[in-house]
């Protein structure tokens, strides 16, 4: 079975939902640049530890980023890789220290990314989170307080995107003219897309 994966897609296209749920279903560590930074905040590397850049607000060198990430994928028996790597330089690296079963990219058009960014709505009491088309409270109470975070913005939602295309969209095409890439169509219902993606890799071989 295929157990180490890495899913690619533009901010929108619900690579942390597909990640969350492979991860549970399968029995894969979700590995996200986040979430390996936060848990090794103190690691010492060559160049010091994420806590530095972070508290600092600062970008942290991919330097940095690949050391954790190689540490996590070390103390993982599978796993599926979210929101790494982000540029070639990655990619090399990745590369280097490990061989991926296979390379997932959810394919959604620019239009449905737009239309999934902007509705998100959160209850700013809560913290739960809401989408105006496809997950609505059925209190009206709560529907009335919902608020639009200032990145969730059309304005902004289209700079993350442009930022997706200078940086990331050169990986897609990496694994794309090396034949490693498997696409598959993420304009659906999330448990339409999961099936497909369980079809497409045979994780249930």
């Amino acid at each position: 079975m295929s157990n180490r994966l890495l899913l690619l897609g533009p901010p929108g296209a619900g690579k942390g939902t597909q990640s969350s749920r492979l991860a549970d279903e399968f029995d894969l560590e979700h590995i996200t640049t986040g979430d390996a930074l936060r848990a090794n905040k103190d690691m010492e590397t060559e160049y010091g530890t994420p806590r530095e850049y972070m508290d600092a607000g600062e970008l942290v060198p991919d330097g940095l980023v690949n050391e954790i990430v190689e540490a996590a994928i070390d103390e993982a028996d599978g796993f599926i890789l979210d929101g790494y790597p982000r540029n070639l330089s990655q990619v090399e690296y990745l590369d280097s220290i490990t061989e991926l079963d296979a390379v997932v990219f959810l394919d959604v058009g620019e239009d449905e990314l737009l239309r999934r960014l902007t509705g998100r709505r959160v209850d700013p009491e809560t913290g739960d989170v809401y989408h105006t088309e496809f997950n609505m409270p059925d209190d009206d109470e709560i529907v009335e307080r919902l608020e639009q975070r200032d990145d969730d913005t059309e304005e902004v939602a289209a700079e993350r995107l442009e930022v997706y295309r200078e940086n990331t969209e050169p990986v897609v095409e990496h694994y794309r003219e090396t034949g490693d890439l498997i696409e598959v169509d993420g304009e659906a219902d999330p448990d339409g897309v999961f099936d497909r993606i369980v079809d497409a890799v045979g994780l249930d071989d």
